[in-house]
């Protein structure tokens, strides 16, 4: 599929479905699903990340076309009883595979028991429903994600030569998504220890309901009123950067930034120098893993991976597939148009064709 910087990675498996209701659906194939395999997918919303529909939902969906294979996606828009509204369809539909990215434990758990006691097995796609007991899990490894972040502010604040006891404020991902949790864990074991040594001084943290990128640019005003001299903020991902920056700039004030999943918005600041890195998942790795998971059991097989994660609540290991993520900063944007997950058409727009220029994509 696409070649480059995490060509390296291992390839996997991807996923795909569709309904209607509740925003966009591709509904692809033909036949009952007695007939034949049919897949499942619940994509979480449109607000907290461009890549559900800008990616997954299209590399899904080829996926199980190229494959023969009946499928269903559907997008539940942040709503979790949108969600568990078109799993009953699925289910009621016929799906043999559900592939799920939840909202919430809560419930993305309800589907998934749901499901199981029809006799359809489950992937947790992306992000891990704690408690839920998915077959499968499909993810990236998501403590890495976060330590590329805290890495990434420790070397931006050491190349702007930032004084001891700089204070760092952190704004975290969504309190009831499992990879916001594992992100901290990750960006904390970097940053805890140089809060210790006094490095760096720990100011305001809070995290950020629904991954919301307007509450984001809220939470993040307040940060900056009740601590104007913060020298650099840990933010959990490009979205909600974004909303960050927008503050800064309006306040005519600048410090490090960091963010997640390489968006072109993402990538554009880091060639202006808001940002100072994101973190690169290759979506399509995780999609292909998923989809190539899905459609085996969707034809009867029972696939076998060798990673593992646990579940808490469980007090077990969910059989799982997880990529690899990248750091990306100024230096090395030009792997992400490399590797096809961006085209330099939609980053280097405008004034960004000379700053694509400088930075070495061509």
């Amino acid at each position: 599929m696409r070649k480059g910087i995490l060509a390296l990675a291992a390839a996997g498996l991807v996923v795909a479905g569709s309904l209607s209701a509740c925003g966009k659906s591709d509904d692809s194939g033909s036949g009952s699903a007695k007939k034949g395999p049919y897949v499942g997918v619940i994509l979480p919303d449109t607000k907290s990340s461009a890549r559900w529909e800008a990616d997954d939902r299209p590399l899904l969906k080829k996926a199980f076309d190229d494959a023969h294979v009946k499928s269903n996606i559907q997008n539940a828009q942040g709503d979790p009883n949108a969600f568990q509204t078109i799993a009953d369809q699925m289910i009621t539909s016929g799906v043999n595979v559900l592939v799920i990215t939840d909202l919430d434990a809560g419930s993305g758990t309800a589907v998934i028991k749901k499901a199981q006691a029809a006799g359809i097995p489950v992937i947790d796609y992306d992000r891990l429903t704690i408690g839920g007991g998915a077959q499968y899990y499909v993810s990236f490894d998501n403590v890495q994600v976060g330590k590329l972040q805290g890495q990434g502010l420790q070397k931006c604040l050491a190349d702007k030569q930032a004084p001891k006891g700089t204070i760092v404020a952190e704004l975290n991902g969504s309190p009831d998504d499992n990879n916001a949790t594992l992100f901290a864990q990750g960006y904390n074991s970097v940053l805890d220890p140089l809060y210790a040594d006094g490095t760096y001084a720990k100011g305001p943290n809070t995290s950020v309901p629904a991954w919301d990128n307007t509450t984001a640019g809220t939470d993040f005003e307040q940060m900056l009123t009740s601590t104007p001299k913060m020298g650099g903020v840990l933010v959990a991902n490009d979205g909600m950067a974004n909303s960050v920056i927008a503050v800064l700039k309006k306040d005519h004030l600048q410090m490090p930034v960091t963010g997640q999943d390489a968006t072109v918005q993402g990538l554009q600041h880091i060639l202006d120098g808001d940002q100072c890195m994101t973190v690169y998942k290759a979506v399509q790795l995780e999609a292909k893993d998923a989809s190539e998971l899905a459609i085996a059991l969707a034809k009867g097989e029972k696939p076998s991976v060798t990673q593992t994660v646990h579940d808490p609540k469980l007090n077990k290991d969910v059989p799982s597939k997880l990529e690899t993520p990248v750091a990306i900063y100024k230096d090395n944007v030009k792997d992400v148009v490399a590797d096809g997950f961006v085209t330099k058409d939609q980053l280097c727009t405008g004034d960004y064709a000379a700053k694509c220029a400088a930075a070495g994509i061509s």
